[in-house]
Formats: C-alpha cells, structure tokens, sequence
C-alpha cells in the first residue's frame, strides 16, 4: 500500500487538537464542584475512550491492510467504544450540571477520541511513507534447554 505522508501541519493539528482536548477535560475537571469520585469516573470514562477509539481505529486499518485482526478483538474493541460514550452520556444525564458545563464535557470527550483517531492515523501513514513496517510481536517457539543427564 503507498500512503503519502501526512503534511506537518496536519500532524500537528491533530497532536494540538488530542492535547487541548485532555486538557480542556482535565482542567474543567479540577476546577469542577464534583467530589472526588465522580471526578475520577470522567477521567476513566475519557481514558476508556481514547484507548478504545484507537483500538477500533489501529484494528480497522490493520483489516483492510490485510493484517489479521480477530473478530473477538475488533468486537471488543468497537465494545469499549461503544461502553466509554454510553458512560459518558449517562453521566452527564444524571451529573447536577447546567447545560453548558455538560455540552463543555461533551465537546472535549469527542475532540479528544477524534484527535486520537487522527493521531493514530498519522503515525501510521508516516511509517508507511517511509516504508517502515509497523512492528509486531511475532510468536517465538519457546526455548527448552537441553539438559545432558
């Protein structure tokens, strides 16, 4: 597959845009009125998200290279996607906030899992640009010594 490089401006958009999403999250969570607890649940729900949206977007991509992705994994991981943003919604039906603080958390959760995906994308398409294959773990046979009895 012969991918062009992503231009630096738009790696550094998206590293801009995944940085002022975590941040804006991060900050609207310390300057919140929420208790500690509930505090840390955005923060996991925020975590879960980025990981699962580079999870499906690194599964997908790998598919259509013709890399073997299990079912089970791509399942999973569209799962946690899924999970992280129902989370989130849930939270914030039932959080005391007004609107705005809600919309606020809304937008930088979905900047943030956007801006992920398009980092991601990035770092792939620079390595193939290059012609580096990504690198994967492959299965070794385990090592049995021989033992001279």
């Amino acid at each position: 597959m012969n991918t062009a490089k992503p231009t630096p401006a738009f790696i550094g958009a998206s590293w801009a845009a995944l940085l002022l999403g975590i941040v804006c999250f991060a900050v609207g969570l310390w300057n919140s009125g929420m208790v500690r607890s509930e505090k840390g649940f955005y923060a996991a729900v925020l975590i879960l998200g980025v990981f699962a949206a580079v999870s499906v977007q690194k599964s997908v991509r790998d598919r259509a290279e013709g890399i073997p992705v299990s079912v089970f994994y791509l399942g999973l991981s569209w799962l946690a996607m899924g999970l992280g943003v129902v989370m989130l919604v849930v939270g914030l039906w039932n959080a005391g906030m007004t609107l705005s603080e809600k919309g606020f958390y809304g937008l930088a959760f979905g900047m943030t899992l956007f801006a992920a995906v398009a980092v991601q994308k990035n770092v792939r398409d620079s390595l193939a640009a290059r012609n580096t294959p990504p690198t994967y773990a492959v299965p070794q046979e385990p090592y049995y010594p021989q033992t001279h009895v």
